[in-house]
């Protein structure tokens, strides 16, 4: 048989048959990915054979189809290993805010960085609009601009208010699609918005702010009553990149890397060479300040002189 899997818990896994059916499958043996060390060697998006148990309410997960794409971040207790958020996605949403919690740029340039890695389309939700002070709005207007200036798609939203749910929907439309952020974003109260039936738990942060904490603990996929999945992450910490050679992260950097055939050396890092196209446009403000430190961090090592300088 085959299906879909749409959850794992570490040791047993759901998979959604073409018909809709659900079994509980575990895994037969140790699935080797090439070229992945992996905590998790299954990811929720996963195209899977297995076979059903003499009980037939339970099944064994004997193969892994070929991914289109995944989406990947360094482990959270084994820094030399890896973790699979979720595979064959074709849309990464990114839930931002900049209050009630603050998403910071070093954490979205991260995101971004690895989207554009794997192949995979990013967009920017600037979520809670509705409770932003003023100081709020400018940065959020001027981080808009900057990345729809580089090519992202972003979408002021409001999950309580139901800003801009429609055109979210319209996006996503017959798509599978990532949603992952912070706790506390505002992700499972959006996708209660987006799907009413699913009933996700959410966890209140305040009476004021009338919004939840997110309280996944495993990513999950749910069909979209309007057509396609979305699966839903645990909130994120952090979101460590993994094995970016520092020649090679320009390359996710897509205003950095449109520059590189102007700069004096064709190896040039963007960091202190002569004649760097790059450098000079940070001088002109055509590429933004912060994205270019974010892509210095990404590149230099934490005690290298260069980086210190910048701070």
């Amino acid at each position: 048989m085959q299906g879909m899997l749409i959850k794992s818990t570490g040791s047993w896994y759901k998979v959604r048959t073409q018909d809709g059916t659900i079994y509980e499958c575990r895994i037969k043996g140790k699935f080797r990915i090439k070229g992945i060390k992996s905590t998790n060697p299954l990811a929720v998006g996963d195209r899977v054979d297995f076979t059903l148990e003499p009980d037939k309410n339970t099944g064994v997960i004997h193969k892994i189809h070929d991914r289109t794409n995944y989406i990947i971040r360094k482990s959270v207790n084994l820094s030399k290993q890896t973790h699979i958020i979720a595979a064959n996605i074709d849309l990464a949403f990114l839930v931002v805010t900049l209050e009630n919690p603050k998403t910071y740029t070093a954490f979205i340039d991260r995101f971004l960085a690895t989207a554009e890695a794997y192949n995979i389309t990013a967009v920017l939700l600037f979520n809670k609009i509705d409770i932003y002070s003023e100081e709020s709005q400018a940065e959020k207007a001027y981080l808009k601009e900057v990345y729809s200036k580089i090519g992202y798609t972003c979408l002021d939203i409001s999950a309580i208010e139901g800003t801009n749910i429609d055109a979210l929907k319209e996006l996503m439309q017959n798509k599978t699609s990532l949603f992952t952020g912070h706790s506390g974003v505002g992700k499972s109260t959006l996708i209660n918005v987006l799907e009413p039936g699913l009933h996700l738990k959410t966890k209140p942060v305040s009476d004021i702010h009338n919004q939840g904490l997110h309280t996944t603990t495993f990513a999950e996929m749910y069909p979209l009553h309007f057509g396609g999945y979305i699966i839903d992450t645990p909130g994120i910490k952090g979101f460590g990149v993994v094995d970016f050679k520092k020649e090679e992260v320009s390359h996710y950097f897509p205003e950095i890397f449109a520059l590189q055939p102007h700069c004096k050396f064709h190896n040039c890092l963007h960091l202190n060479e002569p004649q760097c196209a790059v450098i000079q446009a940070v001088e002109r403000g055509d590429i933004a300040e912060f994205r270019y430190y974010n892509y210095v961090q990404l590149t230099e090592p934490e005690d290298s002189p260069y980086r210190s300088k910048m701070t």
